[in-house]
């Protein structure tokens, strides 16, 4: 426990010029104001001259229970979230990658400021992080992001427990919040029904979304034939589906959002929400909304509006050829960025935004601002251009989408091959497509489900074609996604359905009728215990093959 003790701290900072770390919590440039107080640890900063921050650590003494576990949140929705042991160590970036490279490989990640552990007993996890032992659930949450990301390190080996704020950027002239923390410790529910109501975060004002995106079988090759074949031929579930969004391919280029491709869709993505809309469903389209491809118009028109690094354009995402990110404090950008939400939303008629890429907005500080508070003011402004538009989160840090997200991808993408392709062997990051990590996420982050957002676990797959899973590999995808997601998508044509799997798409878009009651992994093999339909029931399942029984316990076939 550490509630009674008092920790250490180590400011890292740049004085005179010179990077430096200090150990004092008094000193001639600052001093720490904390406290203390039940279940609630609050640290501030008070300088007394100005100088500029880079992380903040307040180190606890904490005794690891004999064969306890540390959960490792992720940084963004896509990266690796799991429990550990303290035989175990984590996974950085490939190690090919070394100086430029490694920051390159992690673009989408956190290698610019967290320190990956090194050996087996050390780990770290975003924003909020628990130690299960046989008994109960020793959590620890940050309450705000909007000073700096917080990271939780722990050292197993060595007994700490190491809370830091990434506040690198941040020069500090006034009093700051660094920590605002709480500890709760009980059973798996009662911990984080405790943290989101210190945070005050409201249940999502919806619980569930079922239905169809286009991408995982057509990617940027759609068009209004596809869309609305696809749409009519959901007509055998038509009572299940709530939502039919069309992904990415609809624009000219990344960025040139009100560009759409008028040879592809003719009729204009105001004709394709009426169709979905007849057919009593809400309309949905993807966005990158901070994005630019480098070879769109609107980067063409305005190369100003984009973040620079080195006084160059920065790169925020690798795919389409490269894409820049348009800096939320331009008034120029941010007004465009307010302009097409306005049309796509209110002239076009979506009801539901799924907005991607997220991360890039806060790769580099700038402004005098830390990463933290430039994403959490950046999800604020997105929920501003929204209104009550619902917003599907993708590729975002979690702890600064709480509160602003009605669903949120909770997983990396999935794959058209169940067992990964060349890239995933490479391993290159901790965000690379993979179906198995994409339902490692969704068992270890479903907590969040139903009180941060819906969680999204991304699409499952009932088709046959352009495809490389089992049938058992599918059911398992598809009953994981049941059991732990609010999020129910697929991305088939449904032509293509035979009866068992309009049975088993019906029997997925429901809401299931079933208590988790604990989650257990080693090896890859997983096994939850759970009560369904009013019954105890065992789920095993290896994560690696996808040889499960949930099909049976599920009752499809």
């Amino acid at each position: 426990c550490i509630r009674d003790r008092i920790p250490s701290f180590r400011v890292g900072c740049i004085i005179d010029g010179e990077r430096t770390v200090i150990t004092t919590r008094e000193n001639e440039y600052f001093k720490i104001e904390m406290s203390l107080e039940g279940e609630r640890f609050r640290a501030s900063l008070v300088p007394k001259a100005a100088f500029e921050l880079i992380r903040v650590d307040a180190v606890f003494d904490y005794e690891y229970p004999d064969g306890a576990k540390f959960f490792g949140n992720g940084y963004q929705a896509w990266t690796t979230s799991r429990e550990y042991s303290a035989k175990e160590k984590m996974r950085d970036v490939t190690p090919a990658a070394v100086g430029p490279l490694r920051k390159a490989a992690g673009i989408s990640g956190d290698v610019r400021f967290v320190e990956f552990p090194k050996e087996r007993g050390c780990f770290y996890s975003h924003a909020y992080t628990y130690i299960k032992s046989r008994t109960s659930f020793d959590f620890f949450g940050s309450l705000s992001e909007r000073q700096g990301f917080t990271v939780f390190y722990a050292d197993m080996n060595r007994g700490y427990l190491t809370v830091s704020k990434d506040v690198e950027g941040v020069t500090a002239v006034e009093e700051c919040e660094l920590f605002d923390i709480v500890h709760f410790s009980g059973g798996c529910d009662e911990v984080f029904d405790k943290y989101f109501a210190a945070m005050g975060i409201a249940k999502p004002r919806i619980d569930r979304m079922s239905g169809y995106t286009s991408w995982y079988n057509y990617f940027q090759k759609i068009d209004e034939n596809i869309i609305l074949r696809d749409l009519n031929a959901l007509d055998p579930v038509k009572e299940s589906v709530t939502v039919f969004q069309v992904d990415d391919g609809y624009e000219t280029f990344v960025g040139d959002w009100l560009d759409h491709n008028e040879a592809k869709f003719p009729g204009g993505m105001k004709n394709i929400a009426e169709k979905i809309h007849e057919k009593g469903y809400k309309a949905g389209i993807w966005l990158a909304p901070f994005n630019l491809q480098r070879v769109s118009r609107t980067y063409k028109e305005h190369p100003d509006w984009v973040i620079k690094e080195h006084g160059l354009p920065q790169l925020g995402v690798y795919g389409w050829g490269g894409a820049y990110t348009m800096d939320l404090y331009n008034n120029e950008a941010r007004e465009y960025i307010r302009h097409f939400f306005d049309v796509i939303l209110n002239d076009w008629g979506y009801d539901m935004v799924k907005l991607d890429f997220l991360y890039s907005q806060c790769i580099t500080p700038r402004r005098g601002k830390s990463r933290g508070t430039i994403m959490c003011e950046a999800m604020e402004f997105l929920r501003e251009c929204c209104g009550d538009k619902l917003i599907l989160g993708c590729g975002v840090p979690l702890g600064a989408a709480f509160g602003y997200v009605d669903a949120c991808r909770i997983s990396c993408d999935v794959d058209l091959t169940y067992s990964g392709k060349y890239y995933n062997r490479l391993r290159v990051n901790n965000e690379i497509p993979s179906a198995q990590n994409a339902i490692n996420n969704s068992v270890f982050r479903r907590q969040l489900n139903g009180r941060a957002f819906c969680n999204d676990p991304d699409v499952f797959f009932l088709r046959y074609s352009n495809l490389e899973f089992s049938r058992e590999q599918k059911l398992l995808l598809g009953g994981i996604n049941h059991l732990f997601g609010s999020v129910l998508f697929v991305s088939d044509n449904a032509e293509e359905y035979k009866t068992e799997d309009i049975e088993a798409i019906k029997k997925f878009f429901a809401r299931p009728d079933a208590e988790i009651l604990s989650v257990d992994e080693e090896n890859d093999v997983f096994l939850i215990k759970a009560v369904i339909g009013g019954e105890r029931k065992s789920i095993a399942f290896n994560i690696k093959t996808g040889r499960s029984n949930i099909a049976e316990v599920l009752g499809v076939k």
